[in-house]
């Protein structure tokens, strides 16, 4: 109780500095998080790279109509997080087409937007975008989780259909521990391995299941081998306190120290200080994979919102501790389907985040949800099967790519029928098989194949010699999120 009035009263301290330091010179903290291969390294590249350079944007009403005069990027307030590998990220893209790597920990780009407001006058917004780890995200409801709730939790989940197929190597070694037996290293590490493996093989793409924390598990940078990173779940007797010394007490511990250690520090030093967020998605991985994949995914979008203190900006919360009042989610990689499915993939990111919706209206945040591309890699054609007339994409494969034996050189275009999403999203939830038939993507050579991962596109170079990033919605991803503020 007295670490958490502390903790509240950093925050406090810290927003009022911000507030004060924001109040002429206008700031907005983006956060962009997203689950493992969402696509936020791209989005943000996308983003800074169209503010910067002047894409088409049109419904991003202040740079449509002429009113922004220039951005530029600016050193970034934050000198102990990463800069945003911006440049390189854009050079992989467009000179190599290759998709930039992941993120594997935060980072920071500052970009200042020079622009006449709606009266007339000349002004200035600042943009930090905040690029971080959606894993991490994932692990902020364990500040508010004993080990023991979430022991139970984890284990309840990990012997449902299909994590209890992953998790059979670690559930053999847990039947062989005693939680009030003395503490033990080698089981301790041997239990946190095991742990650490079945949280990588449910991330596996043939699964794509996203409720995976500690998300630190995944990634755990410079705490590799630490004792903050070397605890697992126990089945625990009830009604029982852990008896000092033993191998409960031990993961107990360590489990504390993973909060104070990493989860605590990320929420005071960056979670709490967001205005606005954008969360992406990888709604067609999990399509893909299947009805149980669509339901985890739904349980960490509740997860995810609900680690969000939404509500409406005012100037007492503020001052308080700041409060995110705009959410946008994100449905990444709309370019994989026909433009006639970009509504229903929306609509099926929107039903499984309905419930975490719902609360973050009634606190008074907006929340909105978008599918789209941040750069697109596809563009549209129609082939003819026989008489049928068919909506496909055209793209190509990444090197190394693989369909029914056939290996593609990452030269080599492709015509892609992704087939239709269905209208109602209860039909992937529910798992109504004609609901995927229409997602066996098929060449125009008849084989049957699912979504493959394409290069980024080859651009044209525009009369200044930049080139322009074609997306998708990337534009009313950015009128919701700032757009307001160009007034």
């Amino acid at each position: 109780m007295v670490d958490e009035l502390i903790e509240q009263i950093r925050l406090a301290t810290k927003a009022i500095t911000d507030f004060g330091i924001h109040l002429f010179d206008p700031t907005i903290r983006l956060g962009v998080t997203g689950l493992s291969h969402a696509g936020k390294t791209v989005f943000i590249s996308a983003l800074i790279h169209g503010l910067v350079r002047g894409g088409r944007f049109p419904i991003f009403e202040a740079l449509a109509g002429g009113r922004i005069a220039r951005a530029y990027l600016a050193p970034q307030p934050d000198d102990a997080v990463s800069r945003f590998d911006y440049e390189n990220h854009i050079a992989a893209m467009v000179n190599k087409r290759d998709w930039p790597s992941s993120t594997r920990q935060i980072s920071e780009l500052r970009v200042v937007i020079e622009f006449q407001s709606l009266s007339g006058h000349q002004r200035k917004l600042t943009l930090d975008v905040v690029d971080y780890p959606g894993e991490w995200l994932l692990d902020l409801p364990l500040l508010t989780k004993t080990y023991e709730t979430w022991a139970s939790e984890t284990l309840r989940l990990s012997r449902e259909r299909p994590r209890s197929d992953l998790a059979k190597s670690w559930h053999l070694h847990l039947a062989k521990l005693d939680p009030l037996a003395p503490g033990d290293e080698q089981q301790a590490l041997t239990a946190a391995r095991l742990f650490t493996e079945y949280l990588r093989a449910c991330r596996d793409q043939n699964y794509a299941l996203s409720l995976l924390p500690p998300g630190r598990f995944l990634m755990p940078g410079d705490l590799a081998n630490t004792p903050a990173l070397t605890f697992a779940p126990l089945d625990l007797p009830t009604e029982v306190p852990p008896p000092a010394g033993s191998l409960w007490a031990m993961m107990r511990r360590r489990y504390e120290s993973y909060r104070a250690v990493v989860v605590r520090p990320f929420f005071r030093d960056h979670f709490a200080r967001l205005d606005r967020q954008i969360v992406l998605v990888d709604t067609l991985a999990a399509i893909n994979a299947g009805p149980e994949a669509l339901g985890d995914l739904e349980h960490a979008l509740n997860e995810v919102l609900t680690a969000f203190e939404v509500g409406r900006r005012t100037l007492f919360s503020a001052l308080l501790r700041p409060r995110i009042d705009r959410i946008l989610l994100a449905a990444t990689k709309a370019d994989h389907l026909h433009h006639t499915s970009h509504d229903r993939l929306e609509n099926i990111l929107r039903r499984l985040a309905q419930r975490a919706i719902s609360k973050a209206e009634v606190a008074g945040a907006q929340v909105d949800v978008v599918a789209l591309s941040a750069v697109r890699a596809t563009r549209e054609a129609t082939a003819r099967r026989g008489r049928q007339q068919l909506p496909c994409v055209v793209g190509v494969p990444l090197p190394g790519e693989a369909v029914v034996g056939e290996i593609f050189d990452g030269v080599t275009e492709v015509a892609i029928f992704p087939g239709d999403l269905p209208d109602d999203p209860n039909d992937l939830l529910l798992g109504d098989i004609n609901a995927f038939r229409g997602l066996a993507t098929t060449s125009l050579q008849n084989v049957d194949f699912r979504f493959l991962r394409v290069r980024p596109p080859a651009l044209e170079l525009t009369e200044n010699g930049v080139p322009a990033l074609p997306h998708i919605r990337l534009d009313r991803a950015l009128q919701f999120l700032i757009g307001d503020k160009f007034v």
